[in-house]
């Protein structure tokens, strides 16, 4: 298949991003996935695997950068603002509709990991796309209040808020505000902080097992306070009669997110597990990705069809 490297515009903010495009011939123009990545990720890493094997399967995909991170534009940099990053996905979509390649009545969104959640709300306030799906759902407001399980003291999140407060209080006096440093110095930390979850992120983020140099190692710390109202399940309920998949790993500690997302649906929804996997497995182990991008492409092909 071949890639290609594209810039398009988001509420002023240049975003950068990769399409690929099968190397099959078509009849005309074909189905197209909008791909997104998980919180501080970038399109070279598990969204850009997503997007290069659904290629594989006959669909024209583009994963990009969020604004503010990776490749694409916008300052404070590791700003992760919920709404800028809905907003990304809608207007990736309306990049496609223009592309001659794509079919504009055959667009999905496939959000990973925080993207999931961004992908599901992008969804129900855009009546183009026509299926969504999500891997390894997660909703980054619920884990900076609640924590990847769901069980973490409110204090801690209190703390954070009391911090992003002391930042904006520097920014506004002309003092350098620093950053929420996501990850610690090593594993043995990570393991502490988060358990499991904690150490599977920092084995993919921190490591040669899937670091990349343009992957966040720290947000702006005004990212917590715009997450701390923010709730991408609202719009759920609107994507009905349109379809959604998500699927999950069977040991993933933040499964949780993606049933509650499930419980809002009206419409066509299934919540589908991957036995064995965990959260982090579904970014990059091939025994797991493998049987996801099965699921998904079938997903995909039948319901964009179908809306054809």
């Amino acid at each position: 298949m071949a890639r290609s490297e594209i810039r398009f515009d988001s509420a002023g903010i240049e975003i950068a991003a990769h399409l690929y495009l099968p190397d099959t011939p078509a009849p005309g123009p074909r189905p197209a996935l909008v791909v997104g990545h998980p919180g501080t990720g970038v399109k070279e890493q598990a969204s850009g695997t997503y997007a290069r094997l659904l290629a594989g399967r006959g669909f024209v995909t583009l994963a990009f950068d969020a604004a503010h991170q990776g490749e694409s534009g916008g300052l404070p940099r590791g700003l992760e603002d919920p709404a800028q990053r809905v907003e990304d996905f809608k207007a990736a979509v309306s990049h496609l509709v223009t592309r001659p390649e794509v079919d504009a009545e055959r667009i999905g969104l496939l959000g990973i990991c925080a993207s999931g959640g961004y992908s599901l709300a992008a969804t129900g306030g855009d009546s183009r796309v026509r299926a969504v799906a999500a891997v390894c759902t997660a909703d980054p407001s619920r884990q900076f209040r609640l924590g990847a399980d769901g069980g973490q003291d409110p204090a801690v999140f209190r703390a954070l808020l009391d911090a992003a407060a002391r930042a904006r209080t520097a920014a506004a006096r002309g003092q350098d505000p620093g950053g929420l440093t996501v990850f610690p110095e090593t594993a043995e930390q990570a393991r502490e902080l988060g358990g499991e979850h904690g150490a599977e992120g920092f084995a993919y983020y921190c490591t040669a097992r899937g670091a990349h140099e343009r992957s966040a190692k720290s947000l702006a710390w005004e990212s917590v306070d715009r997450l701390a109202g923010y709730d991408p399940f609202f719009a759920v309920p609107l994507i009905g009669p349109r379809p959604i998949l998500q699927i999950v790993g069977e040991r993933a500690v933040t499964a949780w997110m993606a049933v509650e997302a499930h419980q809002r649906a009206f419409g066509p929804a299934e919540l589908h597990r991957i036995a064995g996997a965990s959260h982090v497995d579904l970014y990059d182990r091939q025994e797991y990705i493998d049987r996801a991008v099965d699921k998904l492409a079938g997903f995909f092909t039948a319901h964009l069809d179908a809306a054809h």
